[in-house]
């Protein structure tokens, strides 16, 4: 018999992490307009400081801190690949991407790898605080609380005068020169955001799953893209709803439907043909919502 009720926990511990990485490609897809493909590699790099700092014994969470940190590094190079060395934006993410795979290797010292069984993780200092009713919920309750203060944090930085030039520089860079700014340095500082945050997923992922594979990021710009379209299709007129919220809805609603899908009998080896179906839906999806929309407007003027 199906559990439902584990089933339902599972998407949603799964739709937070990556909802924390669907922020970050929020911020290059959708603000900055810059495909960038190092997330691939960001993510598990993420995975890999903090693999490699939990075996080391050092404190897991001070790790999400540490991922955070080398994923910024990360997207401030692909972000000084585009400003001071001119190469396309794609290319850079490509470059990083592909770089990110032999250093994420290194970090580790093997393509995959496993947490020992005690090793101390962010969940298993936490559990003894979720007794009784709450212990079936007690990794959800952290990862959501982790992804809640991403939000925040992001939703605070967008507020902040640099935070509204990083806007601009997707929208306007013109506004920014104007402002006496240098657009490239802004253009470094959301990519190494970006980056940061997607790494903070990728370190989560990792205490929650304790493994590291070097090849686990392969697919998360397009699970990102995903839920950032979701997010933006789906939930957008619901006016208390902020973008940043739409965005782990949307990533919630992404695991759901591979979730659904498994359940319903897809292999798993199929899932990445699952999530290219499902990608190029929400594509078609937001263009006829958008086009809707055009039309409207047209109808009223």
């Amino acid at each position: 018999m199906i559990d439902i009720a584990s089933i339902a926990i599972g998407i949603l511990e799964q739709g937070f992490i990556y909802g924390i990485m669907a922020m970050g490609v929020y911020i290059t897809y959708t603000i900055l307009d810059f495909p960038d493909l190092s997330v691939d590699g960001t993510f598990p790099l993420g995975i890999a400081v903090s693999f490699v700092m939990i075996n080391s014994g050092l404190n897991p969470w001070l790790a999400l801190i540490a991922a955070f940190a080398a994923g910024g590094i990360a997207g401030s190079f692909t972000g000084f690949l585009n400003v001071k060395l001119k190469i396309r934006n794609l290319l850079c993410g490509i470059l990083t991407m592909t770089a990110l795979y032999s250093i994420n290797y290194s970090i580790v010292g093997k393509a995959s790898d496993f947490l020992s069984m005690d090793a101390v993780t962010i969940f298993s200092q936490t559990s003894p605080i979720f007794g009784g009713a709450l212990a079936p919920f007690s990794k959800l309750i952290v990862i959501a609380v982790i992804a809640i203060i991403a939000k925040l944090a992001l939703d605070w930085y967008l507020r902040t005068k640099s935070g509204f030039l990083l806007r601009s520089v997707g929208d306007n860079e013109g506004l920014v020169i104007t402002l006496a700014k240098n657009p490239g340095t802004i253009k470094i500082i959301g990519l190494a955001i970006s980056n940061g945050l997607v790494a903070l997923a990728g370190a989560v992922y990792c205490q929650y799953g304790k493994s590291f594979n070097v090849s686990s990021g392969t697919g998360t710009v397009v699970m990102g893209l995903a839920a950032v379209i979701i997010g933006a299709t789906v939930f957008r007129k619901i006016k208390f709803v902020k973008v940043t919220t739409g965005v782990i809805f949307g990533m919630i609603v992404y695991k759901a439907c591979i979730s659904i899908a498994l359940a319903a009998g897809l292999r798993s080896q199929d899932t990445n043909l699952m999530i290219t179906i499902l990608f190029v839906l929400t594509l078609v999806l937001n263009e006829f919502v958008f086009k809707k929309k055009k039309a409207g407007v047209k109808k009223d003027a």
